[in-house]
């Protein structure tokens, strides 16, 4: 969990110099026959130039710490610069995904004096942060407090905010403000009820999700295909098939076109029921009702058949895909590569890890974990600190248990910079380390040797930070 820093923002006087921009477009030339024939004057083929990138925000870009990123703002201020809403927001935005709400807050209030015109997004993005913090009081508080920062709300604001109580596990918290709509001024759409029977479902209430839906007809708000999906979904978890039919068969009846993910949640249904040939009928039968089988469809038949254990099936879906013209994804990988490491079989997975590069599919940081934690399993450290360091290239990092497994494979390997170069990175992230990486550390410190004074001093950098 990432550490919180107090952070004293001093009071600004600043002007607000933000300057407007306006947009302008250029028609197609229309008019009389008469204009129609005369010559038009050259057009230069000069291009047009680029608009230069905000030198602070360009420069605030690299800075990778939030503590960092705060004093560089203040030095930039002191130095003459006038911060405008791009630059706030700019810098809110690092500050947020630090969890540093202290200093967002002390931003925020700035803001507000200079009475600068806020847009709409930055306030669904903290709606989002603090959700994700466990902080949804601050989320509805920022929502009601949105006019005061010369920002309009709207129905996306509504509906992020809504989104991010869900998400937050605050469904009392959503379907109070979702029942405040109308005194707000909004008009809940489809995605609003959506939202609400998304938190019904995710919370085991089918009915509750179900009563949401007949109020969405009775306000004369049409369903989308998401709005069956979510009913869909939840059947097909508790792999209750007859009723998710049901209701299949009633939205293909109201001349709403399933999609692909429709398809795929039924599959994924039939597969758990233990009926993966139904599930791959119904794969090839979706094309013949008017829908194109997708990634998420092929995804689900690896998933099943990696479950089980048949890796070699779920190759051949992978090249049934690529002979379908369907060009593979990182999810897609990233299901084969999790199975093959669970498997056992990780130098398999590694092949499908340097195959899907050489295809021009580039992994994320899922697929980096993946390989490091089987390689972790199968005490191949060479292989998983190579893999870190191109992981460390590409700015991702592997999770805190990974680390844990990295740092006392290669303690007990004698491998002790490679360890500190772990530690020191989970410093810079002010990650915290688990009780199996500090039992590690312990049993290198303490064993003898000069080997270990490098160690040694990165453990207390580590701990003073």
């Amino acid at each position: 969990m990432l550490r919180q820093t107090r952070f004293s923002i001093f009071p600004l006087s600043i002007k607000n110099c933000a300057s407007q921009s306006y947009l302008t477009r250029s028609f197609p030339f229309r008019g009389t026959s008469e204009n129609r024939h005369k010559k038009r004057p050259q057009q230069s083929k000069r291009r047009p130039k680029l608009r230069n990138a905000h030198p602070f925000i360009t420069d605030l870009k690299q800075i990778e710490c939030p503590d960092s990123a705060l004093h560089f703002f203040h030095d930039s201020v002191r130095a003459g610069f006038r911060p405008d809403y791009s630059s706030y927001s700019a810098l809110i935005y690092k500050l947020a995904r630090a969890r540093l709400f202290e200093a967002v807050e002390a931003l925020l209030s700035i803001i507000k004096d200079q009475n600068l015109r806020c847009g709409e997004n930055l306030f669904i993005a903290l709606f989002q942060h603090y959700a994700k913090s466990d902080l949804p009081g601050k989320a509805v508080d920022l929502f009601h407090e949105m006019p005061s920062f010369n920002c309009i709300r709207s129905l996306q604001s509504f509906n992020f905010l809504l989104d991010s109580l869900i998400d937050a596990n605050c469904l009392s918290d959503a379907v109070n403000i979702f029942n405040q709509s109308s005194t707000l001024g909004f008009r809940p759409n489809s995605v609003s009820f959506n939202i609400i029977m998304k938190g019904h479902c995710k919370g085991g209430h089918f009915d509750n999700a179900c009563e949401v839906f007949k109020e969405m007809l009775e306000r004369e708000v049409p369903p989308s295909v998401i709005s069956y999906n979510i009913l869909i979904g939840f059947l097909t978890k508790k792999g209750d098939m007859e009723k998710a039919m049901d209701i299949f068969r009633g939205m293909t009846e109201k001349g709403k076109k399933p999609n692909a993910v429709t398809y795929a949640l039924l599959m994924e249904g039939l597969c758990s029921t233990g009926k993966y040939d139904g599930a791959r009928k119904m794969m090839f039968d979706m094309e013949y009702r008017g829908c194109k089988p997708g990634l998420v469809n092929f995804g689900v038949l690896m998933s099943d058949l990696g479950k089980r254990g048949e890796f070699e099936e779920a190759r051949k879906v992978l090249t049934e895909m690529k002979k379908r013209r369907h060009n593979p994804d990182v999810v897609i990988y990233n299901i084969l590569i999790n199975y093959l490491c669970q498997g056992g079989m990780v130098q398999e997975a590694y092949k499908e890890f340097m195959e899907m590069q050489l295809g021009g599919c580039e992994p994320n940081a899922a697929t980096y974990r993946l390989m490091i934690d089987g390689f972790c399993r199968t005490e191949n450290f060479d292989q998983a600190i190579r893999i870190l360091q191109s992981m460390l290239t590409t700015k991702h990092f592997p999770r805190v248990e990974t680390c844990d497994c990295l740092i006392v494979g290669l303690c007990e390997s004698g491998r002790l910079s490679d360890a500190c170069i772990v530690l020191e990175q989970m410093e810079k992230r002010r990650l915290g380390l688990g009780v199996e990486g500090w039992r590690g550390l312990v049993r290198s410190v303490c064993g003898d040797g000069c080997n270990s004074r490098l160690l040694r001093e990165s453990i207390s950098n580590y701990i003073s930070s």
